[in-house]
């Protein structure tokens, strides 16, 4: 038998959902951000700020501000210049009831913007923001997670109102209701269908003051302020859409960031302070600062009296993310002076300061924090389970590529043997953030850092589960002739894409998957992939779906070309099987032992489902006995159509495998037996509690439904107890007690009777050992309620 190593390709992510675009290329898709404000002063102030952020920040696509105004304000201001500008009748006087209530104007703003503007017409995502934010770094919607029905938002938990009667009353969908806001990031076309209930259902909520109440809605003034607010999220249920909420994305100037966590955005909604400096708008609410030349805000101390101030690191990122904000706007104020045709200020410490290196590299562009993804680290107890039980000679080995600030809150290294690598989902060179990119740099690595003895190699990716051996020569590989399974899809072997990127297009293999190659063909050919992958991805005038067949027009398969171009270049023809890979889902081909499963796409059976991509976030392996909803019972299938039975009972097989692989990782964590307790999972309860508080468990309401913890029903999430062992449990404690009880009992009696029979000759002596002994006792009771305190705390 020859010299064999089977290795998988794993990438664990690790934030592969979070932006790393390099700020300043072109996005793959068209943004559009918009903000809303009035005409006055305070306004005025923030939208340099917002503005000269906006371009510092490279944010992609344009900018739009809706800007309400009656016709007495807009015939006195001076502001048109400041942003470019789609002027918005003004409804903070409303036209019907005569409230008044000027944030109704952001969501008749967006109602208008879409009706009134070309730009809404060519655009594909949205970015909407308030006048009242800086931003550190561009906000990519698809790179911060956002689908089609699925936006993006910051975590407000003050709108308590979504779990109470307020929801009840305004929404078909209570369920739906997320408390979120601030940062919106979402599909045009999700915009669309959601902006027409905002507006309505904020002037539903604002008619509704018999709930206006602090206890009701979490406004501390009791006044429907929020009311626009709750129009959002009220209209967001209406629409059906459910957001992915981020926690990480905005803060408020005063507060500490997580550890680890780089926010993008600042909102200035709350007065804050850096030792006895201080700001808050609401102090410059007519403020014609803008206009007037050479005035600033109040400036802020320095980074080197920042450091002086505060000890712990952490909250000093604090005070200088506070200090970072009131700097941005006094830049953006001295810019705007400049244009207006100010004089040039006198020069000061501070205006020195604004303009040095240093201020530039303190506040150059930031990229967002990554979430950790945790649906490839089930994949990899998945894999490496199926693994063990296929009969798969030689050994197996992950490329785990991470950043170092992933690997500091990675808990997954145990879970297969591992070889790491470092990240290229951020492009060194180029700045183009591409994960899938990991997998041909990893295998360079890999064989740039590791000897081996193995003569063939076997790539697999981390969602597949293995049935059987694949070996080398069962399946006809040989030197300069690899094997892999068909991805027809990839039809730019077949056209212009092709020509463009290698020297012999006739040898191009729509292939994927499965590799089984040579290693000496591997060390040649490695390279030619990762570049072959660089070029292709920077080839964006070819990324059309009809050039490329990637359904999204992203480049998101160009290292999928990076391998057939990189092979065509060495004329590398493979073998191509069908009988190696099927997707779950799929009708199998009659008599075929297919030796992987691939389950990258979403497959049904009957109401059952499962889809990968809906368990992105959600922690199946380090939290005890959590498992993906259990597939139906092969008996209960229909039994008429031969071809699907066979496909159902092969999806059934492979979500069997994932779930099995998930019970037996948590038995070896040496989870509690979660049919011994009630509840098998305290700390779960802890970290949905956490998580909501924190703003990231909504992001999976979608899912968390179905979360199954052991073998228990989909309907609960908390185990259930058989009725017969909870009786023997109770029975047993009762008879310990019992029993304890007596034996204390018996030796009590002892005791005393022993001293009362001393009692006659020892008299005083006696009284001095009693009150000793009780005296024993007391200071006994009063160790245990301390020692119940301690452990209370």
């Amino acid at each position: 038998m020859a010299r064999f190593l089977a290795f998988t390709i794993l990438l664990t992510f690790l934030g592969s959902s979070i932006s790393g675009q390099n700020p300043g290329l072109e996005a793959p898709y068209r943004i559009h951000t918009l903000f809303s404000v009035e005409c006055q002063n305070y306004f005025d102030w923030q939208t340099v700020g917002f503005m000269h952020s906006f371009r510092k920040a490279r944010q992609p696509g344009p900018v739009t501000r809706l800007l309400s105004c009656t016709e007495e304000e807009k015939m006195n201001y001076k502001g048109m210049h400041l942003a470019p500008t789609l002027e918005v009748p003004s409804m903070s006087k409303h036209p019907k009831t005569g409230d008044w209530y000027p944030a109704i104007n952001k969501p008749a703003g967006v109602v208008h913007w879409l009706k009134h503007s070309k730009d809404a017409q060519n655009v594909d995502w949205v970015v909407i923001l308030d006048a009242d934010m800086i931003l550190r770094g561009p906000i990519i919607p698809w790179e911060l997670g956002a689908e089609r029905g699925r936006p993006v938002a910051a975590y407000y938990g003050y709108l308590i109102g979504c779990d109470n009667i307020l929801a009840k009353l305004h929404t078909k969908n209570p369920e739906l209701c997320d408390k979120v806001g601030g940062l919106l990031a979402m599909h045009i076309d999700d915009l669309r269908a959601l902006a027409p209930f905002w507006l309505s259902k904020t002037e539903e909520v604002r008619e509704d003051r018999a709930h206006w109440a602090t206890n009701i809605t979490g406004d501390i003034y009791g006044s429907g302020w929020i009311s626009e607010m709750y129009g959002y999220s009220f209209g967001a249920a209406e629409a059906g859409l459910r957001h992915k909420i981020n926690d990480n994305l905005m803060i408020y100037p005063g507060y500490t960031p997580l550890p680890g966590v780089e926010p993008i955005l600042l909102h200035y909604g709350l007065q804050f302070s850096v030792g006895n400096w201080s700001f808050s708008k609401l102090q410059h609410h007519e403020d014609g600062i803008v206009y007037d030349c050479g005035r600033l805000f109040p400036e802020p101390p320095y980074p080197r009296e920042v450091k002086a101030m505060e000890p712990d690191p952490n909250k000093r990122r604090g005070l200088f993310l506070s200090i970072e904000c009131i700097n941005t706007m006094n830049e953006g104020l001295l810019l705007q002076h400049a244009r207006h045709g100010c004089p040039k200020p006198k020069w000061s410490k501070y205006l020195s300061f604004l303009k040095s290196k240093t201020f530039a590299e303190l506040t150059q562009p930031k990229l967002l924090t990554p979430l950790r993804v945790q649906i490839e680290v089930a994949e990899t107890v998945g894999l490496m389970h199926s693994f063990h039980l296929s009969g798969q000679p030689g050994n197996i080995t992950r490329l785990l590529s991470c950043t170092d600030e992933d690997l500091k809150h990675y808990k997954g290294h145990d879970l297969a043997p591992t070889h790491y690598v470092p990240s290229m989902s951020l492009h060194p060179l180029t700045g183009d953030w591409y994960p899938a990119i990991n997998k041909p740099a990893a295998v360079v690595h890999w064989l740039n850092h590791v000897n081996t003895d193995a003569e063939y190699i076997v790539i697999l990716d981390a969602d597949m589960i293995l049935r059987g051996p694949i070996t080398p020569w069962e399946f006809n590989a040989a030197r300069g002739r690899p094997v892999s399974t068909p991805y027809e899809y990839l039809i730019g072997c077949d056209n212009e894409l092709a020509k463009l990127h290698t020297q012999h297009p006739d040898a191009c293999d729509k292939v994927g998957g499965v590799i089984i190659m040579h290693i000496d063909d591997l060390r040649e050919f490695a390279l030619l992939w990762l570049l072959k992958t660089e070029e292709v991805r920077a080839d964006r005038a070819h990324y059309a779906t009809n050039i490329t067949g990637d359904i999204y027009e992203s480049g998101w398969i160009s290292e999928m070309y990076g391998y057939s171009f990189g092979a065509a270049e060495l004329q590398l023809r493979h073998l191509i099987s069908s009988e190696i890979l099927i997707y779950p889902g799929y009708v199998p081909q009659p008599g075929v032992k297919y030796r992987v499963f691939h389950y990258g796409l979403e497959f049904k059976v009957g109401n059952w489902s499962f889809d990968k991509a809906k368990w992105r976030d959600v922690d199946m392996v380090n939290r005890c006995w959590a498992t993906f909803p259990d597939p139906p019972d092969p008996s209960t299938l229909d039994q008429t159509d031969e071809d699907s039975l066979q496909r159902d009972l092969l999806s059934i097989k492979c979500a069997r495998t994932l779930n099995e692989a998930l019970r037996l990782h948590h038995k070896r964590r040496n989870c509690l037996d979660p049919t011994a307790l009630s509840d098998p999972k305290p700390d779960t309860r802890n970290d949905v509690t956490s998580s909501r508080k924190f703003g990231r468990f909504a992001e999976n309401n979608d899912i968390k439904g179905n979360l199954v913890l052991g073998n228990h029903s989909r309907e609960s999430s908390l185990a259930k107890v058989p009725d017969g062992l909870f009786t023997t449990l109770r029975f047993w404690i009762i008879l310990l007690w019992v029993f304890s009880g007596i034996g204390f009992t018996l030796v009590m009696l002892v005791v005393f009777s022993s001293y009362r029979s001393q009692g006659t000759s020892k008299g005083k002596s006696n009284k001095n050992r009693r009150r000793s002994y009780t005296g024993f006792l007391k200071t006994t009771d009063r160790d245990r309620q301390t020692r119940k305190s301690d452990v209370s705390l």
